[in-house]
């Protein structure tokens, strides 16, 4: 009876006392990416364990809270990732915002697949038209 009695009173001291929760995650409309960060490094060892000879371009904040947006080049095809902030889930797919329908991941995949022209060798190029024209067109062709 005492046991009880004992458990009882310190259950009522605990509810009574107004103790905070703690929360892994941010509550509200705090920033996450304060207090989490994610370097190519550690997305590269997170990832080599589930894709093969993977290797990071970007990473970003995602547009859901907790979430990397995560864009890799794997055996030379470049895909965007979605991996959470503890690092044991990955999600592969689109992510769509459903009030613009915009999708987020073709707009990130788009940003990681850009062309330099300026790296594009043009020594053996056949120019037509002005050498130092404002633009430029590039057209690649196979002669066989």
């Amino acid at each position: 009876m005492r046991k009880i009695a004992l458990l009882f009173f310190i259950s009522v001291c605990l509810v009574l006392s107004g103790y905070q929760l703690a929360y892994a995650f941010a509550q509200g409309d705090q920033d996450c990416s304060k207090c989490h960060t994610l370097s190519k490094e550690q997305a590269t060892k997170t990832l080599s364990e589930m894709i093969p000879d993977v290797k990071v371009l970007t990473i970003k904040s995602s547009a859901i809270k907790g979430i990397w947006e995560v864009g890799i080049d794997t055996q030379g095809r470049k895909i965007v990732v979605y991996l959470d902030y503890s690092g044991k889930h990955l999600i592969a797919g689109n992510l769509f915002a459903i009030q613009t329908k915009t999708n987020l991941t073709q707009e990130t995949l788009q940003e990681i697949n850009k062309v330099d022209v300026s790296q594009i060798p043009l020594k053996d190029a056949l120019v037509m038209g002005e050498k130092n024209a404002k633009y430029k067109v590039i057209v690649f062709d196979d002669p066989d």
